[in-house]
C-alpha cells in the first residue's frame, strides 16, 4: 500500500513538474530523481512508466525520459444518441438479455473512496494476501520451460491432479477443467446446464454474483430458502417438481452470504432429490481455504461422495491468495464434462500458461500451507473482533449465526429498516458496506446487511468501522 501511494505521489510531482520542460525536452536521470526526491529506484520507475501511459512522457532505453510532443486539439465530440435506440429496442421475445445488471457484483468489486473502511469487499486484504510468496512463484514460473508456451486446452495436468487431490473421493485429473476464475467456471457451467429461458434453482440467500450470471444467460433463479443448516431439502424438491429446473447451484460450506454448513444429513438428501429429478447440482465450493483457526475438520465437498456425475464442482485459489490470481477449476463426471470444455474452449482458449505455472509454484512452496495457517488464525481474530464490536455498539442488529469460516457476517437488521437508507448514511459516515437486497432473488423476508472482516487492514480498524456503523444507524434508525 504505501509503495503504491508513493508512486502516486511521485508521478503528481513530476506531472506539475513537466511544464520546466519543452517538448522533447529531456527529464532528469533516474539516479537524480532517487537522490532528489529520496525515492526507490522502483517508485521513480514506475512513477515515469504512469506518465507514459498518460502520454506525457516518452522513455527510451538506454536514454532516458523525455516530455512528450504537444497534444494535438482533440477530435470533436461525434453523435452517439443513435446507440440509445440500438441498444434499447430489445423485445419481449429475447430470452438472452442484451444489458447486463451488474450492480450486485459491483458493491463487493469497486474500491471504496479514500478513508472509506471497506465492510463490503469480496477478496483478502493486502496485507493478508501471501504478496512474496506469489511474487516469488511467479517469477520461478516464468523461468520454467515452456512456460510462455500454449498450454493444454484442460490446463496443466500437474494443476489438474492438485485440484482433483482436494476435492477426494475418486476424482481424477481427467474430470478437471482449469478455469480463470469462479466467476468464470460459474457461467461456464449455468451455459451448459440450463437453456435460455430455462429456471434455475439457487439458494436464498445467495451470492449477487450468481444471480447476474444466471440473469445475462436469460435463466430464471428460482428461490430454495437457506437455514443455519444449509438448503432445505423439502423445499427443494418441492421447487424441483414446481419448477422443473435443470440445475440447483448451492455453496454448501460457509455459504454466501449466511455461513451456513449443509449439515451432513441433508448432504445425502440433496444429491438424492437433484438425482431423482435428473439435475444437477452446482456445487461452489468457494471458502474451503479460508477456515478459521477454530473450525475443526470440514466435511468433504459434495462431489466426493457423488459417483453418479450429479455434480458440477467449482473451486478456486482466488479467494486465498489475490484477486488477480484468477486459477480455478471445474471438475464433473460423465457426458457433461464435455460440453464444459467446448464452452470454455470457445470462450476463452485457455488460461495463460504462465499464470497456471505459478499456480503449481505456489502450491508446493513451503509458503501455501504457512500462509493458510497465517489466514485462519488471522481470520478468526477478526471475526471476533466484528462479532465484538456489534455486540457493544449495535445490540440492536441480531447476529444469529457466526461461521467459522470464510470472510463475512450476515447481520439482521430491525424490522422495517430501509437498507438503502442505512448503507448511504454509513458510506456519509466513512465505512462501506453491502445492502442485503441484491442477495435474494425474490421478495427478501427481513432486512439484512453484510458486513465482510477480511477487505480491512485489521482489528482496529474493525472496531473503528462499527463505531461509524454505530453514527449511521443512530441516523436512519432513531
Amino acid at each position: 500500500m504505501q509503495e503504491r501511494s508513493s508512486v502516486g505521489e511521485m508521478a503528481e510531482r513530476l506531472r506539475r513538474e513537466l511544464d520546466r520542460y519543452s517538448p522533447g525536452g529531456k527529464l532528469p536521470s533516474s539516479r537524480a530523481l532517487v537522490d532528489r526526491f529520496r525515492v526507490s529506484p522502483v517508485t521513480v520507475s514506475r512513477a515515469l512508466a504512469q506518465l507514459a501511459a498518460e502520454g506525457l512522457v516518452v522513455t527510451r532505453p538506454g536514454a532516458g525520459a523525455f516530455r512528450a510532443p504537444a497534444r494535438t486539439a482533440p477530435a470533436p465530440a461525434g453523435d452517439t444518441s443513435w446507440q440509445e435506440v440500438a441498444l434499447s429496442a430489445e423485445s419481449a421475445a429475447e430470452l438472452v438479455p442484451r444489458s447486463v445488471d451488474a450492480s450486485g457484483v459491483l458493491v463487493s468489486l469497486a474500491a471504496p473512496p479514500p478513508g472509506v473502511i471497506e465492510f463490503n469487499g469480496g477478496y483478502l486484504h493486502s496485507s493478508l494476501q501471501p504478496e512474496r510468496a506469489m511474487a516469488a512463484a511467479l517469477s520461478r514460473a516464468g523461468r520454467r520451460p515452456g512456460a510462455w508456451g500454449r498450454p493444454p486446452m484442460e490446463g496443466l495436468a500437474e494443476l489438474r491432479e492438485w485440484f482433483a487431490r482436494g476435492i477426494g473421493g475418486s476424482c481424477t485429473a481427467a474430470e478437471v477443467l482449469i478455469t480463470a476464475g469462479g466467476q468464470s467456471a460459474l457461467t461456464t457451467a449455468l451455459r451448459a446446464l440450463a437453456p435460455p429461458g430455462a429456471p434455475v434453482l439457487v439458494e436464498s440467500p445467495t451470492y449477487p454474483g450468481m444471480l447476474a450470471i444466471a440473469r445475462a444467460a436469460g435463466l430464471r433463479p428460482v428461490p430454495v430458502p437457506v437455514d443455519a443448516d444449509g438448503v432445505k431439502p423439502a423445499l427443494l424438491a418441492d421447487a424441483f417438481r414446481a419448477s422443473g429446473a435443470p440445475a440447483f447451484v448451492c455453496q454448501p460450506l460457509f455459504q454466501n452470504p449466511t455461513g451456513a454448513v449443509l449439515a451432513p444429513e441433508r448432504r445425502r438428501e440433496v444429491l438424492r432429490i437433484a438425482r431423482e429429478a435428473g439435475a444437477f447440482v452446482v456445487e461452489d465450493d468457494f471458502v474451503r481455504r479460508l477456515v478459521h483457526e477454530d473450525a475443526g475438520p470440514l466435511p468433504r465437498p459434495l462431489a466426493a461422495d457423488d459417483p453418479d456425475g450429479v455434480v458440477v464442482h467449482v473451486c478456486s485459489l482466488t479467494k486465498a491468495t489475490s484477486p488477480s490470481f484468477r486459477v480455478s477449476a471445474l471438475a464433473a463426471r460423465g457426458p457433461v464434462l464435455e460440453r464444459l470444455r467446448a464452452i470454455q474452449v470457445v470462450d476463452t482458449f485457455f488460461v495463460p500458461r504462465p499464470l497456471q505455472e505459478a499456480a503449481l509454484e505456489l502450491v508446493g512452496s513451503p509458503a501455501w500451507p504457512r500462509h493458510l495457517r497465517a489466514v485462519a488464525s488471522e481470520l478468526k481474530a477478526r471475526r471476533d473482533a466484528m462479532t465484538g464490536a456489534l455486540a457493544l455498539h449495535l445490540p440492536e442488529i441480531a447476529l444469529p449465526h457466526v461461521p467459522s469460516g470464510g470472510y463475512h457476517l450476515w447481520p439482521r437488521l430491525p424490522d422495517g429498516t430501509d437498507e438503502a437508507a442505512l448503507t448511504a448514511a454509513a458510506l456519509r459516515a466513512g465505512v462501506a458496506i453491502a445492502p442485503g437486497r441484491p442477495y435474494f432473488s425474490a421478495e427478501p423476508p427481513a432486512p439484512h446487511i453484510r458486513l465482510s472482516f477480511a477487505a480491512v487492514a485489521g482489528t482496529g480498524e474493525i472496531a473503528e468501522g462499527v463505531r461509524r456503523l454505530r453514527t449511521a444507524c443512530d441516523e436512519v434508525l432513531g
